[in-house]
C-alpha cells in the first residue's frame, strides 16, 4: 500500500479533517478597526470599502455592538477630525475625536480591548505622518514628542493598547517612557513594527482622509522589495525598545515575513489585512468570481498558518458570524 493512502484517511469527511485541523481561526483573535468622525448624525459610506463607513459619536456604539454582539473581543479607533493643521493638534487633543470615542466606548463596554491608532497622518493638513519642512522633508525626531503626547492622551481617555503606526524611528521608546512617566505601565504598545511602503492602503487613505498632499512615505516606511534581514531588524529595535505585539502589515503579500516573525520573537504577531485587500475581496464577491466566505475564511486561515496570533481585520464582523454557524 502507498504511505498516501495514510494521508487520505485524514482527509475523508468533515469531523475528521476538522479533528486534524491545526489552524484555527477563533473570533478571539479578531480586531475590529472602526472610523470616527466628528459631527451628528453620520453614517458615511466609503465607495472603496464595501461594507464599511465612517460614525460619528451618536452612532458608534451601535457598530461597536454589532463587533461585541458576535464575539470579537478588540476594536482599534481612526479618528477623522473636522480640522486639520501642520503639527495634527488634534491627535494630542484631550477632547479630540479619538480621545472621546475611547471615553464612549469604555464607559459602554468596560471588557472590550480598545487600541487608539497612534499617528499624525489623519490629523495633519499635509497628510504625513510627522513634522514637514518647507522643502517637503519629513522630521523624524521632532514629530517623536508630538506621538509620545497622542500616546499619553488616548491612554489617559482609557485605551489599553496604544498602536503607533507613522513608522519613525525611536517611536516605540519615547511613547513606552511617556506612558510610564505618566503612571501607564499597564497600557501596552502594538507597534507596526514591518510596514512597507505598500499599494494596498489606498481604501483607507480615503477613508480616515489621509493620502499625503505631497510626495509619498517612501523615506519612511519599508520598501516592498527590502530584505527579511531588514524587517527582522527594525522589529528588533521596537521590541527593544518595548513593543508588547508585532504587526506585519499589509499581511497577504507579507506571509513570508510574519512567519519569520514568529520564529524570531516571543511577542504576538499581528496580521493587518489591510484596506486594499479587502477591497479586492468584496469587489470580486461583488461580480460573482468568487465565493466570498469561502475565500476570506482561506485568508485567514493562512494568517494562522504564517504565524499570526491576531487577525486586524475589516471582515471581522463577517468572520465573527461565519464561525458560529
Amino acid at each position: 500500500m502507498f504511505p498516501e493512502t495514510r494521508l487520505r484517511r485524514f482527509r475523508l469527511n468533515e469531523n475528521i479533517r476538522s479533528m486534524v485541523r491545526e489552524s484555527r481561526v477563533h473570533a478571539e483573535q479578531l480586531i475590529y478597526p472602526i472610523f470616527v468622525v466628528e459631527g451628528e448624525e453620520q453614517i458615511n459610506p466609503i465607495a472603496s470599502m464595501p461594507g464599511i463607513n465612517q460614525f460619528s459619536l451618536d452612532h458608534l456604539l451601535e457598530e461597536v455592538e454589532r463587533a461585541v454582539s458576535v464575539g470579537i473581543k478588540s476594536i482599534i479607533l481612526f479618528g477623522i477630525p473636522a480640522q486639520k493643521d501642520a503639527v495634527g493638534t488634534e491627535a494630542y487633543n484631550d477632547e479630540g475625536i479619538v480621545q472621546k470615542a475611547i471615553r464612549l466606548v469604555r464607559g459602554a463596554y468596560p471588557e472590550l480591548v480598545i487600541i487608539a491608532d497612534c499617528c499624525l497622518c489623519e490629523y495633519t493638513s499635509h497628510g504625513h505622518c510627522g513634522i514637514v519642512t518647507e522643502k517637503g522633508d519629513v522630521l523624524n525626531d521632532p514629530t517623536l514628542s508630538l506621538l509620545a503626547k497622542t500616546a499619553v492622551s488616548q491612554a489617559r481617555a482609557g485605551a489599553d493598547i496604544i498602536a503607533p503606526s507613522d513608522m519613525m524611528d525611536g517611536r516605540v521608546g519615547m511613547i513606552r517612557a511617556a506612558l510610564d512617566q505618566e503612571g501607564f505601565t499597564n497600557v501596552a504598545v502594538m507597534a507596526y513594527s514591518a510596514k512597507y511602503a505598500s499599494a494596498f492602503y489606498g481604501p483607507f487613505r480615503d477613508a480616515a482622509g489621509s493620502a499625503p498632499q505631497f510626495g509619498d512615505r517612501k523615506t519612511y516606511q519599508m520598501d516592498p522589495g527590502c530584505s527579511v534581514r531588514q524587517a527582522m531588524h527594525e522589529t528588533e529595535l521596537d521590541v527593544a525598545e518595548g513593543a508588547d505585539y508585532i504587526i506585519v502589515k499589509p499581511a497577504l503579500a507579507y506571509m513570508d515575513i510574519m512567519s519569520k516573525t514568529r520564529e524570531a520573537f516571543y511577542q504576538p504577531v499581528v496580521a493587518y489585512n489591510v484596506s486594499g485587500e479587502y477591497a479586492m475581496v468584496k469587489a470580486a464577491a461583488q461580480n460573482g468570481w468568487i465565493d466570498e466566505k469561502k475565500v476570506v475564511m482561506e485568508i485567514m486561515t493562512g494568517f494562522v498558518r504564517a504565524g499570526a496570533d491576531l487577525i486586524l481585520t475589516y471582515h471581522a464582523i463577517d468572520v465573527a458570524k461565519w464561525l458560529a454557524e
